[in-house]
């Protein structure tokens, strides 16, 4: 069984994917190719928003938009602790300071009630992850964010394809960042990210800074960085938004056929009735999770943990912050698994897995 089946995909979109491949090794032009503009419109006019600036991956979008606002060493920036590494990595990076705030439990996502007690003079901006899929409280952070008059970036690497309150994930805040990783919901065959705005003056700044600071060729009028997307990913992305839209619906049709199966049976990620997501992960939580994630390796059924290690308890920030600080996060990552999610997954497979779920949980 695969945890994700790509090679699904791949087979239904086979010709249109050939098809764009062959055009662009035609046409010979790799970096920065039509494709890329092609895709970048098609993505902006997908989302609502009036800008889209592909670049190389999605930790670049974060780097691109922190540079894009002026972020620099001592600014603060808050976030959640409980994501991959690159939210936080990329505040660091630039020797800003990342001030954590605690989750919701039952969402995963950042607490917005807890985020204005963390606000300094030193603040710059918020960038609250769209975990598993599903969109932060974003208007709730949007306010708080407006009445200080800081910044706020989505990282939305697992959520494109989500809504809130009927607007689409990347068109929510001042900045948007997603990840186009192979296993995203919209992923390509390689690296790949792309930032949003609405921004124009943030949306030109951006497309400076992923080329190395160049406003024309040769003249460059700031520090940037080599951040483009490659114009074969571009080509395969075109190919997959066409099916884009399905594949997000048989994603709810999964997840909501998990949820019946698993009712009563293991608590999972509550999805609010303003929210859509787009199921990058389909999560529960289990006591005794090394048991539980053994017993489904013997049983063969693929799992996987996002994210075992909280980010204020990585090693690289030892001393920083302490254990204990954010316990509702460190809770989630002693127990969170994630179990097979794609939008090929059939019922028989789907069985295979609760079967095994409860098995391991001795049900």
């Amino acid at each position: 069984m695969e945890f994700i089946d790509l090679k699904s995909q791949q087979k239904r979109i086979q010709k249109q994917i050939q098809e764009r491949i062959n055009t662009v090794l035609t046409n010979g032009q790799y970096i920065m190719g039509p494709e890329v503009f092609e895709l970048e419109e098609r993505l902006a006019k997908y989302t609502g928003s009036k800008h889209c600036i592909s670049n190389a991956n999605g930790t670049d979008a974060l780097m691109l938009a922190l540079m894009a606002i002026g972020i620099k060493p001592g600014d603060e920036v808050i976030t959640t602790p409980f994501s991959f590494f690159a939210t936080s990595e990329v505040i660091s990076f630039f020797g800003a300071v990342p001030v954590f705030v605690d989750i919701d439990r039952e969402t995963y996502n950042i607490d917005a009630s807890r985020i204005e007690e963390k606000i300094t003079k030193k603040t710059k901006a918020i960038i609250p992850v769209s975990l598993y899929g599903q969109c932060a409280d974003y208007d709730a952070i949007e306010a708080i964010a407006a009445k200080h008059g800081i910044v706020t970036i989505e990282d939305a690497a697992q959520s494109f394809g989500a809504t809130y309150k009927g607007k689409k994930s990347c068109n929510l805040t001042t900045i948007s960042c997603t990840s186009f990783f192979p296993s995203k919901p919209l992923g390509c065959y390689g690296d790949g990210g792309a930032c949003f705005t609405n921004d124009d003056k943030i949306a030109e700044k951006i497309k400076v800074l992923r080329t190395h600071g160049q406003a024309r060729r040769y003249y460059h009028t700031d520090i940037g960085m080599n951040a483009r997307l490659d114009t074969l990913q571009a080509a395969i992305l075109l190919a997959k938004m066409e099916i884009f839209d399905d594949e997000i619906q048989l994603r709810h049709k999964v997840a909501a056929r998990y949820n019946k199966l698993l009712e009563g049976i293991a608590p999972i990620q509550r999805i609010l009735p303003e929210n859509t997501s787009a199921y990058a992960q389909y999560t529960i939580e289990v006591d005794n999770r090394d048991s539980f994630i053994e017993k489904m390796k013997t049983l063969g059924v693929p799992t996987a943990v996002h994210y075992p290690i909280p980010l204020h308890l990585q090693p690289v920030y030892a001393g920083q912050y302490q254990k204990g600080s954010y316990p509702k996060s460190e809770l989630a990552a002693s127990r969170v698994v994630s179990l097979p999610m794609h939008p090929y997954l059939d019922e028989a497979s789907q069985d295979e897995v609760v079967k095994a779920v409860k098995v391991a949980l001795q049900i």
